[in-house]
Formats: C-alpha cells, structure tokens, sequence
C-alpha cells in the first residue's frame, strides 16, 4: 500500500515536485525524484496539480465575450458592410469567466517555485564552495641561517586571498635593490611560473631598523594549500625584480 504524502509536504520535496514540472532537475535529482515517485504515488497528484496550474498558465482556455459585447461586435460589421441592412441580434450563448484569480495564483506560484529552486541551487553551491575552500588561516614561517635574529612570517586568508607579512631585523638594502617575496610551487602545479616554479608575490622594503609589515594579495594557489612548495625571500634588481637572480634569503623550511 503506498504511503500518502503529507498535507503540505516539505521544503525540499516542493522543490523537487517543482523542478521536476519545470524540467529544472539535474540527472542525479530527477532519479532521486522518479524513485519518490515509485515508492510514494500519491506524489503524482501533487505533481498534476502543478502541470496543470502551469498549462493554465501558458495556455489559457479561450475566453468567450459576454452575449451583449458579441451582439455589438455583430452588428457593427453588419452596418459597415451594408449601412441599409438592420442589424439582428446574435443568438444568446452561455459564457464561461475565466478564472483570472486561480491564473494568477498559479502564476505565482510558479514563479515562486522557480525562485525557491533557484535559491535552492545557490545554497548548495555556496556550502560546496566553502567545503572546498579551507576557511582558516594558512601561516608560512620564512627562516635564513645568514642574517642573525632575522624573521619572517606570512599569514595567508585562503578565503579573501589577503596576506600579513610581517618581517624583522633584515638589513635595510642600498638604493637598487628591493626584497621580493616568492610563492614556490610544486612541479606541475596548473599555475603560470617562472624557470624556479615561483610566481612574485610581493615586493618589499625596510625601514631603518630591518623591519616590515604589509597586507598582500597573494595568488589564487594558496586555495590548494597542498600545491605550495616553499615560500621564500630573495633580493633582487629594483628595475627587474621579476627576473628572480637572487638566491633565497629567507625560506620556509621543508
């Protein structure tokens, strides 16, 4: 004996009865709904009850004019056509009124509908999104054995791609050079790279006292953490820092 479907059936069955009318349901969805509707027949009547609010919709019932509009209509093509001939009176013919109210509460439901599966959509891809997306903060810590008490640490929001760069007690340099923070990726990552696998995150200066801090943007790798091989620091030509000739003077360790 099939189970009868609630009164008002859920929020998500609704969506699917109304995907389902729409022909909105994706291939996954519309086996899931046509296994509800095996197990479950009374699901098809709720079905009909919108296949037919939307057929109502779109293809109205043809509307007949009310008996004393006909007889008007009538006789005024009988006049221009032979102004001399009397007009006679069209026979009376039962009218049936459409039924403007349940045409327009089935529009809007319809449309309604159609809003609810579309908001539906947008939810499940926002939360597919952020499962994708690893929301907390990632921190690289930039060591060098060549400049003493020297340090360096990247805090990177995968999310916002913003990054702190916090840097300490690394000489200031003369005019013509700058520091250059690079992002080092693993072979074959699918990301546009120099000849060292790295892309120039940021250039950088000190102040007096060897020390920085800045927000950066950093490239779109750092949402698949695991594609990030080293992150370092190099010093390079101010009129060609994207050259990378300098080897590294501060770098994650492996």
């Amino acid at each position: 004996m099939a189970r009868s479907i609630p009164s008002k059936p859920s929020e998500h069955l609704q969506l699917m009865i109304a995907g389902y009318v729409l022909g909105d349901l994706d291939p996954n969805e519309a086996i899931e709904f046509e296994q509800l509707l095996a197990a479950n027949p009374a699901i098809a009547a709720e079905v009909a009850q919108m296949q037919t609010a939307l057929e109502m919709v779109y293809a109205p019932a043809e509307v007949k004019p009310p008996s004393h509009l006909r007889s008007a209509i009538m006789a005024a093509q009988a006049t221009e056509t032979n102004p001399w001939r009397s007009s006679r009176p069209a026979a009376t013919r039962s009218v049936r009124r459409f039924p403007w109210n349940q045409a327009l509460g089935a529009a809007a439901a319809v449309v309604i509908a159609a809003l609810a599966i579309n908001n539906y959509q947008l939810r499940q891809a926002l939360q597919a999104t952020q499962t994708e997306t690893p929301s907390e903060t990632l921190t690289y810590v930039l060591q060098t054995e060549t400049v003493e008490d020297a340090s360096a640490t990247v805090v990177v929001n995968p999310v916002t791609l913003e990054a702190t760069l916090t840097v300490r007690n690394l000489p200031p340099l003369p005019p013509g050079q700058v520091y250059v923070l690079w992002t080092v990726l693993e072979q074959g990552a699918p990301f546009t790279v120099d000849d060292k696998s790295a892309i120039l995150t940021e250039v950088l200066s000190v102040d007096a006292q060897g020390n920085a801090s800045q927000t950066v943007i950093v490239p779109k790798v750092y949402r698949s953490e695991e594609l990030v091989s080293r992150v370092a620091i190099t010093v390079e030509d101010a009129t060609a820092p994207q050259r990378h000739e300098g080897a590294p003077v501060m770098i994650t360790s492996l």
